[in-house]
């Protein structure tokens, strides 16, 4: 194979989700690290949020980013939990 281009993509398979978590458990065991799952987490029925704009400092969403990279969740996520505390 000289190019990428080459790669018999015709010929290949699809990784199955049971492979998926083998390779995720040999990655987390060989390197000695638990993986991050991403996305979105779950929220009961009456968590509904509601999609805003908001314009907000420089200095706070790179706090924000930063604590959300410390922790390993989203940045929005810390500016919603930062609130939530706030108000309670």
């Amino acid at each position: 194979m000289k190019k990428e281009s080459e790669f018999p993509f015709e010929r290949a398979r699809r990784v199955t989700p049971e492979e998926s978590e083998k390779f995720k458990e040999a990655i987390s065991e060989q390197f000695g690290m638990k993986l991050i799952k991403r996305g979105r987490p779950p929220k009961h029925e009456d968590e509904k949020y509601e999609l805003i704009s908001l314009r907000l400092h420089p200095k706070i969403l790179a706090w924000a980013k930063e604590e959300a990279q410390k922790r390993g969740i989203g940045y929005q996520t810390v500016i919603n939990e930062v609130l939530l505390q706030r108000i309670s």
